[in-house]
Order: C-alpha cells, then structure tokens, then sequence
C-alpha cells in the first residue's frame, strides 16, 4: 500500500469516527446538557442543590405525604390553586402538553406537583376533580398556610396569602416551577411564561440525569 493509500485510509476512518459520535450523541439525547440551550428553554440550575423542607401535606387521593420525600422522579412543582382565574389553567394545559410530547424514557422519570396556594378552597376532592380536566397523573398537595409558605419561601417561589373573608378573593402568586431531583432535593427553576417546544427540547436531557 502506498503512502497516499494510507493517507486516504487513515482520514476515511477519522470521519467515520467523527459521524459515529455525532450519531452516537445524537441518539443519547443530548448527552451533555448545553447551559446556554437550557437558559434559552427557560430552565435555570442552581449552582448547588437546596433541601426540600420536610413539611406534611395531602395529596388529592388523601395521603399524606412529606415534602422532602419526593423522591424517585424529577418533580416539576407549581404553586397555584383551583380558583386561579388565568395562570393555573394556563400553566397546566401546557404542562400537560409537554408531557403528551415527550418520549416515553423522560416522561417515566417526570411528574407535575401542585402545590395549593389556598387550601381554605382547595379541598382533597376538589384538587382531584380539577387536576383531572389536565392530566389524571398530576399530584396535587395541600397543607396550612404556614408549611405551605415555609415550602415556597425556601423553593424561592413565594405567594401572597389571601385574605380568605373576602368572597371571590384571588391568590398572588408566581408562574415559575421549581424542579426538584430524584434526590429530593431543589435543582432549580423553569421560568414563566413558558415555550412548550423548547421544554420538549430540553427536558429529556435533564431528566436522564440522577
């Protein structure tokens, strides 16, 4: 064999490696998460993980359950409540929606938490029948104001409480989610308002990870 047969053999093999990579990360689903692709899909990381504060709440199948153990899947947790006129809708049809377009590999390891910002409204039974117009997997969770301002604060994810005496009364609160790891612990943040194409994007890169 010549030296320019060589030549040639030689590069042949180094693209041939080159596009198996490609394809090989391809095929990973972003194998590397890009922190500027997931700033741009509106998912933010902390630089280190928080403690989830281990306040009782109730689910909407009526269990209880402790905030820090919520663990096992990444969690997507929303503070928000059945009465909401606008945001809460909102934000569940489009979680919703991205679950229905994710692949099967992220959607096992994903589950959308609301938080109810008005448990004087926010009955077991009520939760239920609300989070079942969107997706009957999500969880809904209620506690007394004090825990569930003790959960938002240390989420970084606060609410105003309403004043309850007042018929009609709306609750100040965030769009935001707060994405907390298979560890229980907080790792970060999915800002408001969100673009559900890029969360489809991006999410299962996220997800893969422990």
């Amino acid at each position: 064999m010549t030296r320019t047969q060589k030549t040639v053999v030689v590069l042949v093999a180094l693209v041939a490696l080159g596009v198996g990579l490609i394809v090989n990360k391809a095929l990973d689903g972003n194998a590397e998460l890009n922190p500027a692709e997931l700033i741009d899909a509106g998912i933010i990381l902390l630089p280190q993980s928080r403690t989830v504060p281990a306040v009782s709440m109730i689910d909407q199948d009526g269990q209880p359950v402790v905030l820090d153990q919520l663990k096992g899947k990444w969690s997507l947790l929303f503070f928000g409540y059945t009465y909401c006129p606008d945001i809460c809708p909102t934000t569940l049809a489009q979680l919703r929606q991205v679950k229905r377009d994710l692949p099967p590999a992220a959607l096992e390891r994903l589950q959308v938490v609301l938080v109810s910002v008005d448990p004087e409204r926010d009955t077991v039974s009520q939760l239920k029948q609300y989070l079942g117009y969107f997706d009957k997997n999500f969880i809904g969770l209620r506690g007394s104001i004090a825990d569930t301002q003790t959960l938002a604060n240390a989420l970084s994810i606060p609410f105003i409480p309403a004043d309850t005496r007042k018929p009609g009364y709306t609750v100040d609160h965030s769009g935001n989610l707060a994405v907390v790891g298979p560890d229980g612990r907080q790792r970060g943040f999915i800002r408001a308002p969100f673009n559900t194409q890029k969360l489809v994007e991006r999410l299962p890169g996220l997800v893969k990870r422990d």
